[in-house]
């Protein structure tokens, strides 16, 4: 689409040329110095074929073209003048340059040279004047020219404009492709953790219920670990890993306390550092040997789970803790 819709805008541009320097060459009167015109039209031919055609997978026109493009605007109109007598300058194949220039400095705004564009017609509107006179040079042609590269300077910036809110758009729905995305896979996660406690604590659950809740010391323990397993299904979250859930397991048989918090401080660690990092906490909870036990993944740029021993008295007393054990985000 982009690809038709520039061959078009070029074959009008083109076009266009081809009517000015067409008009040039169609005297009606002989000019005094016709090889003048003639190369004011060919440097002019060439200024439009080298900013319309350089570099054409580019949208912004090279800096050589613009200067051609720019010296065209100050040598056109002063060759086509010359080579005419004063009342000759006002005939219609006299006033070519004025539309040509005009024409020229639309290109170079819609390649993205505005100054080079508007440079261009400032200079149009000095010569133009100059050589023909204010009232004259305005109704020749000079008001057109204005009016193009006035609504060339608007439709670029709209354009532009609608062509950076259409990406903001695009990047805000792959923003919400990717959380909704993110929403399943989390959403299944949970619905995994909640089977697994639900297997864990479902016999116990209903056991409980069957002899209406007089349990043996041996079932006791049952369902404290189970209630245990459904807390942690539910608040770990990334931090549950088949050695994790063992090691709190046997910390409990031992009669540890374990509370497990996953306040999203695993978010953003690729998968391999997850493993390593369950892997190290499996490994801190099979050596500890605290009566309580507070497992934390916190929000944190250099940590990424706290592990925290205490005895069983140490509700307050600092100097109570056991263990403290960090576990970074990046290996060390």
């Amino acid at each position: 689409m982009r690809r038709s819709v520039r061959s078009i805008t070029t074959a009008l541009a083109l076009g266009f040329a081809l009517y000015f320097a067409a008009r040039g060459i169609w005297w009606t009167v002989q000019p005094d110095a016709p090889l003048l015109i003639v190369a004011a039209i060919a440097f002019y031919l060439a200024s439009v074929l080298t900013a319309v055609l350089g570099a054409p997978r580019e949208v912004r026109m090279p800096v050589g073209s613009a200067v051609l493009a720019l010296a065209s605007s100050a040598i056109v109109p002063v060759l086509v003048s010359l080579a005419l007598e004063p009342s000759l300058r006002g005939a219609g194949f006299a006033t070519w340059y004025i539309g040509a220039t005009g024409l020229l400095a639309v290109v170079c705004i819609v390649r993205r040279r505005p100054l080079v564009g508007w440079a261009m017609l400032v200079t149009l509107i000095v010569a133009a004047c100059a050589f023909m006179g204010i009232g004259s040079a305005f109704t020749l042609g000079l008001v057109g020219s204005i009016t193009w590269v006035v609504v060339a300077q608007l439709l670029v910036f709209f354009w532009d404009r609608a062509v950076r809110d259409t990406e903001r758009l695009a990047d805000v729905q792959r923003a919400v492709s990717a959380w909704h995305a993110t929403q399943l896979v989390r959403q299944r996660e949970r619905r995994v953790r909640a089977q697994r406690a639900l297997a864990v604590a479902g016999p116990v659950l209903s056991r409980t219920i069957a002899v209406r809740g007089q349990l043996s010391e041996d079932e006791r323990l049952q369902a404290r670990l189970a209630e245990g397993t459904l807390r942690d299904e539910l608040r770990g979250g990334d931090l549950m890993s088949e050695a994790v859930r063992e090691a709190i397991t046997d910390a409990r048989r031992a009669g540890a306390t374990v509370t497990v918090f996953d306040e999203g401080g695993l978010e953003g660690i690729d998968e391999e550092r997850l493993d390593e990092i369950r892997a190290e906490l499996a490994g801190v909870l099979a050596r500890a040997r605290s009566n309580r036990l507070i497992i934390r993944a916190g929000r944190d740029e250099t940590n990424a789970v706290t592990v925290v021993g205490r005895t069983a008295g140490g509700a307050t007393d600092d100097d109570a803790v056991e263990l403290w054990h960090e576990i970074r985000r990046v290996a060390e």
